[in-house]
């Protein structure tokens, strides 16, 4: 690997990992202001929805400039995001909610987020061969998912009682610090996760890449975003890999609700230890990543396509453990199915999209495909919760829907074989 494609990971870990521990903080500044219980998971969906909104726009954004600077700037948009937050009492005088305050800022960082997730991962396709892009994405995941588990650990720990305290006590002379809960010691901590992860950001190496034929008006921005959206939708790989990532993030984060009702439920667990099970589904997503980072590549990346219906199977067994053990391997295997399907689904993607459009246009259709799907298959998962499914129905359904979905897309994938060679569109000469 070249050596600039560590800073890039290390840029992605740090900015990922306050990027959780500050959703952490939120919610515990929420509940210390007495927020409603449904204001809760509005933070995710406000942090989401600009990778939807914005998803015409941010790949031209990506592509305007080295990739190293759009990440920078989209990284100081997370940490006013996060200043804004902190400062959200100064708006009540205002008028303004401070629940709307904390949503808004929240929703400020996953703006930043959405413009740098096409940076992040099109500056792979830019600084690395094809052959190189299924480890490369397996590393990304891999660390993104470390970054999720350590950042969520990080929140809990700063608004704990002890470490609170501690931080609360730091006395600096002469300067009042306005410092008062554990939420605003956490805010502070967290901002300077994002300083790192900015000046890590300023390592980046210019590729050289430009882009210079993109238009920069708002509604050709728009209809150029559609215009490449259909071009990936109806390449014979790109329809294929564009579906199995959309389905991967969406059911993704509706197995984490599911997780979380199924342990206190089923396993008689409270919430602080059912998040815990959501850590290891994470650890297995992030050796799945890691080991088909390893052992897959590219042009066979689609071998891994029945994969995704044994995850279904998986985590619809589920239903029958409640001995621990048991129930820590079914959750590391779901997590590891998962992994080591999506992560050369990925690859694939991205390397049709840097051949077919360009690397920030083509991460952007992907992120609006997975996050839209993201806020569907939450809402479908909410009307259940609130019709009162039992949560064992919850979970055959959605293994139900993960293998006929990954079904169909084998057998679509089985009938575009039969008109096309898919190396051939792949691109790469076998050795």
């Amino acid at each position: 690997m070249k050596r600039g494609f560590y800073t890039v990971m290390a840029a992605q870990f740090f900015s990922s990992l306050a990027d959780n521990a500050l959703l952490i903080a939120a919610i515990a500044l929420l509940v210390q202001l007495h927020g409603p219980a449904w204001m809760t998971p509005l933070l995710k969906f406000f942090f989401t929805v600009s990778y939807v909104v914005l998803a015409a726009f941010v790949g031209t954004f990506a592509d305007a400039m080295p990739k190293g600077k759009v990440m920078f700037i989209t990284n100081g948009v997370k940490l006013g995001g996060c200043a804004l937050m902190f400062f959200f009492d100064s708006f009540v005088p205002l008028g303004i909610s401070a629940h709307a305050v904390i949503l808004a800022a929240y929703a400020v960082v996953g703006l930043g987020a959405a413009a740098y997730s096409p940076a992040k991962y099109g500056i792979l396709t830019e600084m690395l061969p094809p052959q190189q892009l299924v480890i490369a994405n397996g590393w990304i995941e891999g660390l993104t998912v470390a970054s999720i588990i350590i950042g969520t650990m990080l929140g809990g720990a700063l608004i704990t009682p002890t470490v609170s305290s501690a931080l609360l006590s730091i006395d600096v002379p002469r300067i009042d610090t306005g410092i008062d809960t554990p939420p605003e010691a956490a805010i502070l901590v967290i901002a300077l996760f994002y300083l790192i992860a900015a000046g890590v950001n300023l390592c980046i190496p210019d590729t050289g890449a430009r882009y210079h034929h993109q238009s920069r008006n708002p509604i050709v921005m728009m209809k150029n975003f559609a215009d490449c959206f259909t071009t990936l939708w109806r390449d014979k790989l790109g329809q294929i890999s564009l579906a199995v990532t959309t389905l991967f993030w969406g059911a993704g984060a509706t197995l984490q609700f599911i997780v979380l009702r199924w342990a206190e439920r089923s396993l008689a667990m409270p919430l602080s230890r059912g998040a815990i099970l959501q850590g290891i589904v994470a650890v297995g997503v992030a050796l799945g990543a890691v080991l088909a980072g390893r052992i897959v590549p590219l042009k066979q990346s689609l071998r891994v396509l029945p994969v995704g219906v044994a995850m279904g199977f998986a985590v619809m067994s589920l239903m029958f453990v409640t001995w621990m053990p048991l129930v820590y391997f079914l959750l590391i295997l779901v997590g590891a199915l998962a992994g080591f399907f999506v992560v050369p689904m990925n690859a694939l993607l991205q390397h049709r999209g840097h051949v077919l459009l360009s690397s920030g246009h083509s991460i952007a259709v992907q992120n609006f495909n997975e996050n839209l799907n993201i806020l569907l298959m939450l809402a479908l998962y909410a009307l259940m919760i609130r019709a009162d499914f039992a949560i064992n129905t919850i979970i055959v359904l959605f293994g139900v829907f993960v293998c006929v979905t990954m079904m169909l897309v084998i057998r679509l994938h089985k009938h575009n074989q039969s008109r096309e060679d898919s190396l051939h569109l792949i691109g790469i000469e076998k050795h």
